[in-house]
């Protein structure tokens, strides 16, 4: 099966690059093809440490299931003047129903780049995009309460507490794309968070 290769998304400073089979497949294998596949310097420290082995079964699962979401999970790439890119984290989105409606985000950042609001301007710039996906009505994002940071970037996201996450000691935070309080505001000072 053949799948699409969606534009990267670009905000002032990153660079979204669509995490599709083929690197899913190329990080499986440990066969250093990655930084062919998204034009970019793979730090040594990487994966972070949420990127475990059963996402990669699960997202390669997902494009299976939904082909359309290709382009949903995000590569966050930090350009370099000399054109070159520094891969720095993950963005990224799921939905199990079809179509759409609930979608779930979450995000990382490798701890050199942590604190800088790479991920909360990675994060907003996922939700400006899956907002042009006209069936999904709601997205929701898991945490642990203990995870300040992960919190705060919810929030300037836009999401708001929705009471206990799905697995034990989590709590969900949701975003109602329907209503006016959906707005995503793109800091243009990039304050770190």
């Amino acid at each position: 099966m053949s799948f699409p290769h969606p534009e990267d998304i670009l905000t002032p400073r990153l660079a979204l690059i669509a995490i599709t089979p083929e690197a899913i497949l190329s990080e499986q294998a440990g066969d250093n093809r990655l930084h062919e596949i998204i034009r970019s310097t793979i730090p040594p420290t990487w994966p972070h440490a949420d990127w475990e082995p059963h996402v990669f079964d699960f997202l390669l699962n997902q494009f299976a299931q939904h082909p359309d979401q290709i382009g949903w999970p995000r590569y966050v790439a930090l350009p370099n003047p000399d054109g070159i890119r520094t891969l720095i984290g993950t963005v990224g989105a799921f939905s199990k129903t079809d179509p759409p409606t609930v979608c779930e985000i979450g995000y990382g950042v490798l701890p050199p780049w942590e604190g800088q609001g790479f991920a909360t301007e990675a994060t907003q710039a996922l939700i400006a995009h899956l907002r042009k996906d006209r069936h999904i009505t709601t997205l929701i994002a898991h945490t642990f309460p203990t995870i300040a940071a992960s919190i705060r970037i919810m929030e300037k996201c836009g999401l708001t507490y929705d009471g206990d996450g799905e697995e034990p000691g989590t709590i969900r935070y949701k975003l109602d794309l329907r209503s006016s309080n959906g707005h995503v505001y793109i800091d243009e000072h990039h304050q770190a968070g």
